[in-house]
């Protein structure tokens, strides 16, 4: 994701592209404005909010002390930063103990393969009963080849106990170190979950914890946005839902100066809301124009509503007489008349609908401010000042 520079540079050129519905008329070194009648689309505005791109809240993945806290709000993190500690005393603890269980698994596992090697090479049912002398010779050639064939012992067989008995031991001893190893590896999963890192680069919006708090399983710790790239998200009505495609370019208005900015269609969520009958759909905004949680409103276009045919003025052509707008209109004799005037949207970049007091053949002063007329009180348009 990302409103790359060319991307953003095509958003501006497309939502610039307004029509004007006026003619631009010279007269005694004053620029006016020929009202003309266009048709054009109808604007619905819908209110929405300015939201990260990407967020997450972090939780607690286990019970533990707050030992660490990178941060506050506002402050900055690379991907991969560790964000929250929570003390590991115990685990590591733990994992001591069971890497000592393992050494002993292992000392286990090869004395059961050196008994194993002796029962192959040196079998304990061949090994006499022991003494010297005509005993011991007399029991070797009599004694176990008359209980081997009369079958009150079977040698054999109490070789081949033996050697399953010593493998039994092996395979119990590699049993115990591989139940070492898994306690090991979910001990050191618990380790890794004592710690927090940031999924991304971004930026802590919110923290809910301090360090010394004492958290359990499922607590959230911080919310972490990635606030480089910002949309806005607007629940629009479903009848406008025909009127959107992904990537469209669209005019919104954000609350703090009510500029006019481009918006990119970015996402169109599939399923309209059963109560309020609403489709969810989010704008990628431009760069650095606003931040997280303002509120904006998306203008868009409403094929079903009949074609709306007001008059588009310049903003520098608007004085305030007190709060009430008012524009200079030419009169028949050349002179300049004040008029009244009420204002509708707005629209790119510098222009405003007018709903009432204007019609189509009016010239309108195009920037008083600069080039006041012969009047007894001011234009005061912070738009239309010169700059000094």
């Amino acid at each position: 994701m990302g409103i790359k520079t060319n991307i953003l540079a095509s958003m501006i050129g497309a939502a610039l592209a307004t029509p004007i519905a006026y003619a631009q008329n010279s007269t005694n070194g004053r620029d006016y404005f020929v009202i003309q009648k266009t048709e054009r689309s109808a604007i619905v505005s819908i209110g929405g909010t300015v939201v990260p791109y990407r967020e997450v809240t972090l939780s607690a993945q286990l019970p533990g002390r707050i030992v660490r806290l990178a941060g506050i709000e506002g402050d900055r993190f690379k991907k991969g930063s560790v964000l929250v500690v929570l003390d590991t005393a115990e685990l590591m603890a733990k994992r001591r103990a069971a890497e000592a269980q393992m050494s002993s698994a292992i000392a286990q596992m090869n004395n059961a393969g050196v008994q194993y090697s002796r029962e192959i090479w040196s079998p304990r049912s061949d090994a006499s009963p022991g003494g010297m002398g005509m005993p011991n010779l007399f029991d070797q050639m009599f004694t176990k080849p008359m209980e081997n064939w009369v079958g009150r012992r079977q040698y054999g067989a109490e070789r081949y106990s033996d050697i399953y008995s010593s493998g039994v031991r092996i395979q119990e001893a590699q049993s115990a170190i591989a139940r070492m190893r898994a306690e090991i590896q979910q001990i050191d999963a618990k380790l890794r979950d004592a710690r927090s890192i940031a999924p991304f680069d971004g930026v802590i919006m919110q923290k809910f914890i301090e360090a010394g708090d004492t958290v359990q399983p499922g607590q959230p710790l911080l919310k972490y946005a990635d606030v480089e790239f910002l949309q806005m998200e607007v629940d629009v009505p479903a009848r406008l839902r025909s009127d959107l495609q992904e990537m469209m370019i669209l005019n919104a208005q954000l609350d703090m100066d009510n500029r006019i900015i481009p918006v990119r269609v970015a996402q169109i969520f599939p399923m309209a809301d059963v109560q309020r009958h609403t489709v969810r759909v989010k704008f990628d905004l431009p760069q650095f124009v606003a931040t997280p949680g303002m509120y904006a409103k998306v203008l868009i276009p409403d094929s079903s509503a009949p074609k709306q045919t007001s008059p588009i003025i310049p903003r520098s052509a608007i004085c305030y007489n007190g709060s009430l707008p008012v524009v200079y209109v030419q009169d028949t004799d050349g002179s300049d008349k004040i008029r009244l005037i009420r204002l509708g949207e707005q629209l790119p970049p510098n222009f405003i609908t007018v709903l009432s007091g204007l019609q189509a053949g009016d010239k309108v002063l195009g920037n008083p401010a600069a080039n006041p007329p012969s009047s007894s009180w001011s234009c005061n348009n912070p738009h239309s000042m010169p700059d000094r």
